[in-house]
C-alpha cells in the first residue's frame, strides 16, 4: 500500500450488476445449480460473507466451468480484502469467458492493492473509460494510486484532474486529488532545490517559502539577494514589502513598516498596474490615518482591477471614515457580490446603512455577519501553505466593536 493511501471499499452498485447478469446465465443451467446459486446470493446480499465464500467454493469446486460462479468468489474475496486468492479466481473466470468486463476491473484493482501496479494498469485505465459512472470512480482512484506508485506523477495529475472534472462535489476523490497535487508541487519545487546556486529562481522560490513559513529574516535576505541580481525583477519589492510588513506586526517594529512602504513605492514605479502594491500602501495610510492618501492608492487598485474584494473594503472603510457613507456603500455591496462570505464585509454594511438611517437593511447585514462571525470563530487557522505565502494584508473586523 502507498503511504498516504487508503485501502478503497468496493462499491455495491457495481458488485450487483455483475451478480444480475449472473443469475441470468446461471439460470439457464440445472434446477439444483440455480437453488445453490440463489441460496447463495441471498447470504452475500445480507453481508454473509463467510457463508456466501463456503457456498460459492463449493459451487465453484461442483461446476469449475462456470465462470460467473468463480467471478462471484472473486468478487467476495475482493470485499474481504483477501486479494491475494481474489486474483486468481477472477484470472480463471476471465479466462473461460474474457467478456466479464467488472471481473476484469476488480482484478485489476485486487493487483493494485497488492502494490503490483504494473500488472494493474491497463485494467484500471480501461475501468476508468468505462461509461459506468461507479466503475469508472473507483477505477480513477486507483489509478491515481498506480501512477504515484509507479512515479508516473505527471500521469497521476493528469488522472486527478479528470477526476475533479467528473465528481466536483466528491469528499473522497478531493482529499486523494489534493494529495495528488500536493506531491505534485512538493516534487516539481524539489526539482528546483537542485538548480545552480546562482539561479535566480531558486532563490525566489526559497524566499516565498521561507516567507510562508513565517521565517521573515532569512526570507528578507533571500528577496535582497534576488534584487541585487536584478534590481527591476517584477513583484519582489512587493514580496519584500510584504515580508517586512509582516516581521513589523510581529515585532511591533515601525522601521520595518516604513521600508515596507518604501518597497511598496518602488513597486509601483517598476510597475504602475500593480494593485497588490497600491492597496497595501492604501492600507499602510488608512492605518496612518492618511485618508486622502489611501483612497487615492485603494482607486488606483481598483483602477486596474476593479474585480479586487479587499480593495472595494479598504476604500469603503476609508470613505466611512471620512463619513462618506453613501460613497461606501457601492464598494460594500460589490465586495459583497464577489464574496459573500465575508464577515468584514457584512460589518462595515451594517455601519453605512445605520448611518444612513436604512434601519431594515442595517437589520439584515448585521444578521448576516453574526452568522458568519459564529461560524467562523470555532474555526482554527489554515495552515501555512509551503510556497503560498499571503498575497495581500485581509481587511479585519475591529473585534472590539463587533462584540
Amino acid at each position: 500500500m502507498i503511504p498516504g493511501f487508503t485501502k478503497f471499499s468496493p462499491f455495491s452498485a457495481s458488485l450487483a450488476a455483475v451478480l444480475f447478469l449472473n443469475i441470468t446465465y446461471v439460470r439457464a443451467q440445472s434446477p439444483p445449480l440455480e437453488q445453490q446459486y440463489d441460496d447463495a446470493q441471498h447470504m452475500l446480499a445480507e453481508g454473509k460473507y463467510e457463508d456466501a465464500e463456503r457456498a460459492f467454493e463449493k459451487l465453484a469446486k461442483a461446476n469449475p466451468s462456470v465462470a460467473e460462479i468463480h467471478a462471484n468468489l472473486g468478487l467476495i474475496y475482493f470485499e474481504e480484502h483477501k486479494f491475494d486468492v481474489a486474483i486468481p479466481e477472477l484470472r480463471r473466470a476471465l479466462k473461460l469467458k474474457p467478456a466479464l468486463t467488472k471481473s476484469s476491473a476488480i482484478l485489476a484493482m485486487s493487483l493494485s492493492e497488492l502494490g503490483k501496479f504494473d500488472e494493474a494498469l491497463a485494467g484500471l485505465e480501461k475501468g476508468f473509460r468505462s461509461s459506468d459512472p461507479d466503475m469508472k470512480r473507483i477505477c480513477g482512484l486507483q489509478l491515481e494510486r498506480a501512477y504515484t506508485g509507479l512515479k508516473r506523477d505527471s500521469d497521476a495529475v493528469r488522472v486527478a484532474l479528470d477526476m475533479e472534472r467528473l465528481y466536483p462535489n466528491d469528499p473522497e476523490v478531493q482529499y486523494h486529488d489534493g494529495k495528488i497535487f500536493g506531491n505534485f508541487a512538493f516534487l516539481t519545487m524539489q526539482k528546483l532545490w537542485q538548480a545552480p546556486p546562482d539561479s535566480i529562481w531558486k532563490h525566489q522560490a526559497e524566499a516565498e517559502a521561507l516567507e510562508s513559513q513565517g521565517s521573515y529574516e532569512a526570507a528578507i535576505g533571500q528577496y535582497r539577494d534576488v534584487l541585487a541580481r536584478d534590481p527591476h525583477r517584477p513583484g519582489i519589492h512587493y514580496r519584500l514589502g510584504r515580508t517586512l510588513l509582516s516581521r513589523s506586526q510581529k515585532i511591533g517594529s515601525r522601521e520595518d513598516a516604513r521600508e515596507a512602504a518604501t518597497e511598496f513605492q518602488r513597486e509601483l514605479e517598476l510597475d504602475p498596474q500593480n494593485a497588490n502594491a497600491a492597496y497595501e500602501l492604501g492600507e499602510i495610510n488608512r492605518n496612518a490615518g492618511q485618508l486622502e492618501s489611501a483612497q487615492k492608492y485603494f482607486e488606483l487598485a481598483l483602477t486596474n482591477h476593479p474585480e479586487f474584494e479587499e480593495a472595494h473594503l479598504g476604500l469603503a472603510a476609508t470613505l466611512i471614515s471620512e463619513q462618506k457613507f453613501e460613497l461606501a456603500l457601492p464598494h460594500l455591496q460589490r465586495a459583497i457580490s464577489l464574496n459573500r462570505d465575508n464577515e468584514v464585509s457584512w460589518w462595515r454594511l451594517a455601519q453605512v446603512e445605520r448611518s444612513l438611517g436604512n434601519s431594515a437593511e442595517q437589520k439584515k447585514a448585521l444578521a448576516e455577519f453574526q452568522q458568519l462571525h459564529s461560524r467562523n470563530s470555532g474555526r482554527e487557522e489554515s495552515a501555512t501553505k509551503l510556497f503560498s505565502p499571503e498575497e495581500v494584508t485581509r481587511q479585519q473586523v475591529d473585534e472590539k466593536a463587533a462584540e
